[in-house]
């Protein structure tokens, strides 16, 4: 187990009745894991790897074993016309005993709130004590408008297939998600990365539109919240694709100073690294970026891969 308390978020279960509720449970997952990721003090299991779990019958005990962790939460929420209900509990896997558990019964407004509350409550639970600042970073978030919220979540989802067609659809659910919040920064950050995207394969434009259009989302966004570990890591792509590699490890090694449990952006930093020739130092971030997120995919090895045959091992 890791030195600090470590946790893996599982993915809170819609109890709705309607699937297409379920963004509400994915959202709420999301925005806990994002925050504790930003805790220096403690290890977060990545996203992507906790979802694997989703839909699925679990036992807390093998999660917690297969991932490496000490800590799980588990979840729910059911909405109801304008209400909603939000469940919790965070258990220690290796005794099986409940260190907290709540219930919220709330209007849907007040889903981020519940969000904040959720997050402090583990927090205290695991006797992590929190500077001011990093008081203040676990409470920000981009967006108050629950509708933006509501198509960002959505455009995510989409975001992670990365295939032509949806690449198109999450760029136009984050087009709307700006649109409803214009200071919505995290939605101009992922805005870019879909831009990023169209960049490097040239699926919907010409190379040379999608790379302003890269330039203006990643302008606006670092505008509006240049605390967010997100957009450093995409200026390090950019850097990156330009062949600036100095560039792209300082923002690199921003974003990880910034989320130091953000499993990508150690992935993405480990390949900027790569590309510069310190082979040795994109080994230690992509070893790093593994142990955040055991059910990894393929390019991370990538990474590894190359850096070991370069060092001659």
């Amino acid at each position: 187990l890791p030195e600090k308390p470590s946790i893996a978020v599982l993915p809170f279960d819609n109890l709705s009745g309607d699937p297409d509720q379920d963004y509400l449970a994915d959202g709420i997952t999301e925005n806990i894991i994002t925050a504790l990721s930003k805790i220096p003090e403690m290890f977060v299991i990545a996203r992507n790897s906790v979802f694997t779990y989703k839909g699925k019958p679990i036992k807390v005990q093998k999660v917690a074993e297969d991932l490496g962790i000490r800590y799980v939460l588990e979840g729910s929420i059911q909405k109801a016309s304008n209400r909603i209900r939000i469940t919790g509990q965070l258990i220690d896997a290796t005794t099986g005993h409940h260190l907290w558990a709540e219930q919220y019964d709330r209007v849907l407004e007040d889903l981020f709130a519940v969000q904040d509350e959720i997050t402090l409550a583990i927090v205290s639970s695991l006797q992590v004590k929190l500077t001011d600042g990093e008081q203040a970073r676990l409470r920000h978030r981009s967006t108050n408008n629950l509708q933006a919220w509501s198509h960002a979540v959505k455009g995510y989802s989409f975001y992670e297939r990365i295939t032509k067609d949806d690449n198109a659809k999450a760029r136009e659910l984050f087009e709307k998600a700006v649109q409803l919040d214009p200071d919505y920064a995290w939605a101009w950050t992922m805005l870019g990365s879909i831009y990023f995207i169209d960049t490097r394969y040239g699926w919907h434009r010409p190379r040379e539109e999608s790379f302003k259009k890269l330039v203006e989302c990643m302008q606006k966004s670092m505008e509006l919240d240049p605390s967010d570990p997100d957009i450093h890591c995409l200026r390090g792509q950019y850097y990156s694709w330009q062949k600036e590699h100095d560039k792209a490890i300082a923002a690199g090694e921003k974003s990880i100073v910034l989320g130091p449990n953000n499993a990508e952006n150690h992935a993405e930093l480990g390949m900027f690294y790569r590309h510069a020739g310190r082979f040795e130092d994109s080994i230690r971030v992509s070893e790093k970026a593994i142990r955040l997120h055991p059910y990894y995919p393929d390019w991370y090895l990538y990474n590894l891969e190359y850096s070991y045959y370069y060092l001659g091992q």
